[in-house]
């Protein structure tokens, strides 16, 4: 094959064309690689087709397909760091729809768990694998080999690992964090992540919340009970609605869930006055993209006989429309959070007061884009470019000859 010749374009500065082998003219092939940091992945595209075929996982992928098309820029690279992709809900997972509406904005895309990261000499590292996602639940995603490089080579960093908030996370927002002071953006901020418990963190706003208490004192708690007659009583620690109580005054049980809870005085707790509305108009998610809310909230409806307003606990998720309180409630809390580079947040809305903040890995992207004809992860990829438009950078961290590969693959 003749030397190809280089053909630069607005979307690809790295292209090149070519004739086929046999010298014929009946097709033209072009040749791209979209790297990530160090790994090369190779495209070949049929122009009498439009059809883009995938050489290192010999997939076929329809070139028509926004969220199928391979990303098409050098200009900006996004990891993620997350739990197994391979074993997410397709259907409802927020992160894969962030990494869709990534790659269809031209992002290129690379793959962490947290086990791939690393800090040496206080730069912060990761095992990257270059991921390719599809809106095909047959298969959504395919990775590529895996390099070791500078976090800060990454133009963004999309922190989607979900609770529980322990220990090791903690230790990953330090691993984030370093990667932060080296230029990196990291959404949501690792500092964010660590200082706002999602239960706790409601502390902040009284004036959007029903009465609650924290503590690890079972008389507390038995006093607060006395207090509201019907109560919600929490761990700190978990979510999906794991551990949660509905306790009423001459309940024979509280005195026990106050043990368990707390560890016999030993933990913290959080206790608020059960708000009836979850029975009939659901614990509601309303997202805040950068500060603003989404027009739309997912109302978790229990299931029959449960408490519970918990898509992963069996609730039916409906959505709605916002009303004046929800729009209150996020003037309230979206701006302040959004200055402490928290750009994606869900508060749980139950009867017009927030019962919960989370920063760490909200969800109900994937059920508001299909019901209401939202495009959250879009807008919320439209918020990073600006974030990232509005602080030029020097050049990325670390070099594509300091890489070093891991010899892995997805």
């Amino acid at each position: 094959m003749n030397a190809p010749r280089a053909a630069r374009g607005p979307h690809n500065q790295r292209s090149f064309t070519g004739p086929l082998p046999t010298g014929k003219r009946s097709a033209v092939l072009t040749y791209r690689y979209t790297p990530c940091y160090a790994m090369h992945v190779t495209f070949f595209e049929d122009r009498r087709t439009g059809c883009i075929h995938w050489r290192a996982g010999g997939r076929h992928i329809r070139a028509a397909d926004e969220h199928n098309r391979p990303p098409m820029t050098t200009s900006m690279r996004l990891g993620v760091v997350m739990d197994p992709i391979g074993a997410i809900s397709y259907a409802k997972d927020s992160t894969l729809a962030m990494l869709l509406a990534a790659q269809a904005r031209g992002f290129e895309l690379c793959y962490l768990e947290q086990r791939d990261l690393l800090l040496r000499d206080g730069v912060a590292l990761g095992r990257m694998r270059p991921l390719v996602v599809r809106a095909d639940p047959a298969g959504w995603f395919s990775l590529g080999e895996g390099v070791l490089a500078p976090l800060a080579s990454l133009d963004c960093l999309l922190m989607r690992k979900d609770p529980p908030f322990d220990t090791e996370y903690i230790y990953t927002t330090y691993i984030l964090e370093r990667a932060e002071a080296a230029g990196l953006l990291v959404v949501n901020r690792p500092q964010g992540l660590r200082d706002m418990n999602e239960k706790v963190y409601t502390a902040a706003f009284p004036q959007c919340c029903a009465p609650t208490l924290v503590t690890r004192d079972m008389g507390e708690m038995a006093a607060f009970l006395s207090e509201h007659g019907k109560i919600v009583v929490k761990p700190l620690h978990t979510m999906g609605g794991r551990s949660i109580f509905v306790l009423s005054v001459g309940d024979p049980n509280a005195r026990v869930v106050f043990e368990t809870l707390t560890d016999y005085g030993e933990r913290f707790a959080i206790a608020q006055r059960y708000i009836p509305d979850i029975v009939q108009t659901g614990d509601s998610r309303v997202l805040l993209v950068d500060g603003e809310a989404v027009p739309y909230a997912l109302a978790r409806i229990p299931a029959g006989g449960d408490h519970r307003g918990n898509l992963a606990a069996g609730a039916r998720g409906v959505g709605r429309a916002l009303n004046e309180r929800d729009r209150w409630l996020a003037g309230q809390i979206g701006p302040p959070l959004a200055a402490k580079g928290m750009l994606f947040v869900g508060l749980d809305v139950i009867g017009g007061f927030v019962t919960e903040i989370n920063v760490t890995s909200p969800t109900g992207i994937r059920e508001l884009d299909k019901q209401c004809g939202t495009a959250i992860a879009d807008q919320l990829m439209a918020a990073i470019e600006r974030r990232l438009a509005a602080v030029p950078r020097a050049p990325r961290a670390g070099s594509r000859t300091a890489a070093v590969s891991t010899g892995s693959s997805g």
